[in-house]
């Protein structure tokens, strides 16, 4: 139980949402992290900020074996992604990549790197801190083989950023291309330039920036399809609720049925105009012959 107010609204909003906070990232350093590695995490790191946490000490833990301090970092920073970086000689250049549900591994996926890029060794202008990239997937696998279809869903999981309720045309600036071909995934990022070409629609340009990966897949820890499917679970008040008496039809009108009881036209209020107006014999009439002077009289 917190003690203090601060601690209260810390922990207030560690608490279950309907609209969950933006996915944070942790990236943490082997015990025997190289230079490769090392310079990778922190090329990710400036891609993904400010939703990231990089982790400058080396911690000597190996996650396909222990997942007890990666599930402790987890809790402790709050962060429901992370990127693990080591080498030795088994296993040079080692990334794992995966994602937490409540806390424990729900996916985790291990790859190696071959050929690496930085975000220095390329000369060119850079994006701004925070740029919400888009993701390009290509190559079959990536919809064929089950492995290649959860990684790519973890990738989307690891870059997509805040969600946002509309976008703009020059905040489309900043791609990440993911590309599965021969059993490698090759990884490219491109800054997007808009030059005129004589009408409303720009020219566009693709111009590399930085950091670019040459992956290799190495071993995979999944979730079973229960577990995953729990994970995916929304609570009903974000369901969209069902229209009832509403149609389409093969155009896309929409049509709409109304439920109206029977009216009496008798009574329908009309425009009121001096033509329209009843005259005092219509009223005797309507109200049984007896005109009112002489119901006075009587």
């Amino acid at each position: 139980k917190p003690k203090t107010k601060r601690a209260k609204r810390f922990l207030e909003k560690r608490e279950p949402k309907l609209k969950e906070n933006t996915k944070n990232a942790m990236l943490i350093k082997g015990g025997n992290a190289n230079l490769t590695v090392t310079e990778v995490l922190k090329d990710i790191y400036a891609v993904k900020k400010p939703y990231a946490i990089l982790y400058k000490k080396k911690n000597i833990t190996r996650p396909f074996e222990d997942q007890t301090s990666l599930e402790f970092f987890s809790k402790k920073s709050d962060c429901s992604l992370f990127l693990f970086g080591s080498h030795n000689k088994k296993r040079p250049n080692n990334l794992v990549i995966g994602r937490m549900f409540d806390y424990h591994v729900l996916d985790m996926i291990e790859l190696g790197i071959e050929k690496f890029v930085s975000l220095r060794d390329v000369k060119n202008s850079k994006c701004p801190e925070g740029t919400k990239p888009m993701l390009i997937f290509a190559g079959d696998m990536f919809d064929v083989n089950e492995e290649y279809r959860r990684l790519k869903s973890l990738l989307i999981d690891f870059f997509r950023g805040p969600s946002v309720p509309s976008i703009r045309l020059a905040g489309l600036e900043y791609i990440l291309h993911f590309t599965a071909v021969d059993g490698k995934i090759y990884m490219r990022s491109y800054k997007v330039l808009l030059k005129k070409s004589g009408c409303k629609i720009p020219r566009i340009e693709l111009e590399e920036m930085g950091p670019s990966l040459d992956l290799v897949m190495r071993r995979t820890h999944l979730a079973s399809d229960d577990l995953y499917k729990l994970s995916l679970k929304q609570p009903k008040a974000l369901k969209p609720k069902k229209k009832k008496n509403i149609s389409h039809d093969v155009f896309g009108t929409t049509y709409g049925r109304i439920h109206m009881q029977k009216q009496d036209l008798g009574k329908l209020q009309t425009r009121k105009m001096k033509g329209l107006k009843k005259r005092p014999t219509e009223k005797s009439s309507e109200d049984g012959g007896v005109s009112p002077k002489k119901s006075k009289l009587a």
